[in-house]
């Protein structure tokens, strides 16, 4: 080969490599503007937690997960969800080998067995407490003894549903005066649940109940954790919750565009030890951050902001170290788990693809985290399951990958 086609060869390849870390740079670019070159931490999925669930139960889509005090696994699953063709085995007599409902809430240990269960109230959103007791959200939140699966308490709501789309044929100008009449009667302000529940989270030093309640978009409300009296609550920015505009506009989010002024919707929340609270707006694509007063820190992490329906910003987790150095977040829409520095929201790394294998995800909805950090997501759509990943330099880790499996990416 001549100096001359060397040379010329050199520059098409050095040219192809220039198009190649561009088209890289645009991918990434279309999820997030900007990737910190530190690492994030490394996972490597659990193929053998949990075990294959018991009495032939088929998993609905799942709204909620919750770790107990002893790393333990509750979770809220939609049996509605599941389909007749996956119910045969529950006939009378039955029609096929698989399968049956299962109950709502189903406790699994660390080792991926089934420890317990009871049917309750189906909804979204579920911590439980260091009693063990479990707290489930629907149109309200209803706290359940887990030994007999009994009714304890149940949070105040308003005692009527808003009004609907109306369906097909509907008045337009009727529907908009049924909102507007409803919103009169139960402001932004109104004490109770008002939306459906997206999200619960317990702070029992303080003995408050934090719910992210899905009205006007969303609204952080904090009740008393024994007695179930309001005591505060607050709005995008931190607004007080009369601030909060019942103008759809104000709410409305375009991939790319303006942050509205409110909430958009699919509000998610937790809290941080040193008394943060960081309140996933999914449909803006954005993480507010709070002290537990509800006065805003001006911090608003914008997470792959190209993305439309759905949003990315999804359920809110922290690493385990004692700082809390990372925000961890499930991406429903996305199917990936983002790693951000939880000092000032710059990304750190990502994980996950969507699909049906062991691993990958198709609607990546609930994360938790244990003590020893391992992580619990838990899918909706044609997901419907959960699965485990462990910190890549843990024992169950190096135990995986002595047995072939690789870090996520």
């Amino acid at each position: 080969m001549t100096h001359i086609n060397r040379i010329a060869r050199n520059g098409i390849l050095a040219a192809v490599a220039g198009v190649c870390v561009l088209a890289l740079y645009l991918t990434s670019d279309y999820l997030t503007p900007e990737v910190e070159a530190q690492a994030a931490p490394r996972y490597i999925f659990d193929p053998g937690w949990p075990k294959a669930l018991p009495n032939k139960w088929k998993m609905g889509g799942v709204t909620g997960l919750a770790v107990d005090k002893d790393d333990n696994v509750w979770v809220l699953n939609r049996p509605n969800d599941t389909l007749d063709i996956e119910g045969h085995a529950g006939l009378n007599p039955p029609t096929a080998d698989c399968c049956r409902r299962p109950p709502a809430l189903i406790h699994i240990d660390k080792n991926g067995n089934v420890i317990g269960s009871f049917d309750a109230m189906q909804g979204h959103g579920m911590d439980v407490d260091s009693q063990g007791f479990v707290y489930v959200g629907s149109n309200t939140v209803r706290k359940y003894d887990p030994k007999t699966g009994m009714l304890v308490k149940e949070l105040a709501r308003v005692p009527e549903p808003q009004p609907g789309g109306g369906g097909r044929g509907a008045d337009p100008a009727k529907q908009a005066a049924l909102v507007a009449a409803f919103r009169a009667k139960y402001p932004p302000t109104t004490p109770m649940v008002v939306g459906g529940l997206e999200e619960i989270r317990l702070d029992e030093p303080a003995r408050e109940m934090y719910i992210a309640d899905s009205y006007l978009g969303g609204r952080v409300m904090v009740f008393d954790m024994d007695t179930f009296a309001f005591k505060r609550g607050w709005g995008a920015y931190g607004k007080p919750l009369s601030q909060i505009s019942t103008n759809e506009a104000d709410h409305d989010y375009t991939p790319n565009g303006p942050m509205p002024k409110d909430f958009a919707g699919h509000l998610t929340l937790n809290f941080s030890n040193d008394g943060k609270v960081y309140a996933a707006d999914r449909n803006a694509n954005r993480i507010h951050v709070t002290d537990k007063q509800g006065k805003y820190l001006n911090q608003e992490f914008v997470l792959a902001p190209s993305t439309g329906e759905g949003g990315s910003t999804g359920g809110v987790a922290f690493s385990t170290d004692p700082q809390q150095r990372y925000l961890i977040i499930s991406d429903l829409t996305n199917n990936k788990i983002w790693f951000l520095n939880r000092a000032d929201g710059k990304l750190l790394g990502q994980f996950g693809t969507m699909g049906e294998n062991g691993g990958q995800w198709f609607g990546l909805h609930m994360i938790a985290i244990d003590s020893q950090g391992n992580i619990y997501t838990g899918e909706v759509f044609n997901g419907e399951r959960v699965q485990r990943f462990v910190p890549a330099d843990s024992p169950r880790g190096k135990q995986l990958a002595q047995a072939g499996l690789q870090p996520m990416t």
